[in-house]
């Protein structure tokens, strides 16, 4: 009995439920726009499954969303809501696109300097919000939003200074191949992936150290505890604005990490935006769908990425992309009202061991 308690009370039932309720539904939108749903899901897997480089691609796609996710996720365990993912994801992929073109260095190092400007970048603009949180009671919520535009007018400008922008077009030079992350090229060859890089390996083992520091420090209990109940923190004797401002510094950190990995893995470069490039706000569906765990959202960020380079194929099939976007919003809205089947299997079993 305890075993199926703990079934129907597992966060991971009612992920997988959201997923498959969330393809169901694609699937009445496919029919209706005249497209069989077997046949565009079966390009979407085979997509993704039926040769390794299509892993790989995956992979690569799943890097900065990890990233991200890990952003928001950690804000969230610490009771804090970090909408603002998106900027500082610009703001970290600006840092390490200029520095990547202006700076020459021996390889390594430049990406390893790239990388911790990246960070340090993401970490400053949040922490930004978090002052104004703390010591004016601005609501980081509508901070981060106005940041959020602020990063990308911000880029938009940057990416236009002449000593950085390319000569035609619209976009910089491309980062000095120093300062890439780009695995081996034989390696790369091996895998049939030119954009194979190093991404993934950050990716989780910033995930494993986020558990770390939330799951087995005291760090991270005292920002947990925050989270929990800030008032009986307090009156623990926890600093609650100060543990605000560390988790708000580290959530910008790890966003802006997904931003370098994104410049110095994958793009090499930095385009001028004509809308937000949304990998933020992925990484809140990211963490929703990771509930909000660290290795959960290494899990849920692969299958993002997954989704991500398996719909860009769907064209092939005469799919529209955009089914990916329904599908990721049903799950979100089906995670979001877990609490509904929660109840539900919660009286259920009630009636069962009254009867």
């Amino acid at each position: 009995m305890n075993k199926k308690k703990s079934i129907f009370e597992s966060n991971v039932l009612y992920t997988i439920i959201a997923i498959l309720v969330g393809f169901v539904i694609g699937a009445v939108f496919l029919l209706i726009a005249g497209i069989s749903p077997a046949v565009a899901y079966g390009k979407l897997i085979d997509s993704v499954f039926s040769k390794p480089k299509y892993l790989i691609w995956t992979l690569t796609y799943a890097s900065p969303l990890i990233f991200t996710g890990l952003s928001v996720a950690f804000s969230f365990r610490t009771g804090v809501f970090n909408i603002g993912a998106e900027g500082q994801f610009v703001v970290g992929s600006l840092a390490a696109c200029v520095l990547g073109i202006l700076l020459d260095l021996p390889p390594v190092l430049h990406a390893l300097v790239c990388i911790a400007a990246a960070a340090a970048a993401g970490c400053v603009w949040s922490l930004i919000v978090g002052v104004l949180k703390v010591k004016r009671g601005i609501h980081e919520v509508l901070s981060f939003i106005m940041f959020n535009w602020i990063a990308f007018y911000l880029s938009n400008y940057v990416v236009n200074i002449p000593a950085i922008h390319k000569g035609s077009g619209e976009a910089t030079k491309d980062v000095l191949d120093s300062a890439r992350i780009l695995f081996p090229e034989g390696i790369r060859n091996f895998l049939d992936c030119s954009a194979a890089n190093w991404g993934i390996v950050l990716a989780v083992a910033a995930g494993i150290a986020m558990w770390v520091i939330i799951e087995k420090t005291t760090l991270g209990y005292r920002l947990k505890a925050v989270g929990y109940n800030s008032h009986g923190a307090l009156y623990g004797g926890i600093n609650a604005n100060k543990s605000i401002l560390t988790a708000l510094g580290i959530s910008g950190a790890l966003a802006g990490l997904g931003g370098a990995v994104q410049i110095l893995g994958m793009s090499g470069r930095l385009s001028q935006f004509a809308a937000q490039e949304q990998y933020g706000f992925q990484g809140i569906t990211v963490a929703l769908i990771g509930s909000s765990s660290p290795i959960g959202c290494i899990f849920s960020g692969i299958f993002y990425g997954a989704m991500k380079y398996g719909g860009s194929k769907l064209s092939i099939v005469k799919a529209p992309s955009e089914v990916v976007d329904i599908i990721m919003g049903c799950v979100i809205l089906f995670i979001a009202i877990s609490q509904i089947f929660r109840i539900l299997f919660k009286n259920l079993r009630k009636k069962k061991e009254v009867s």
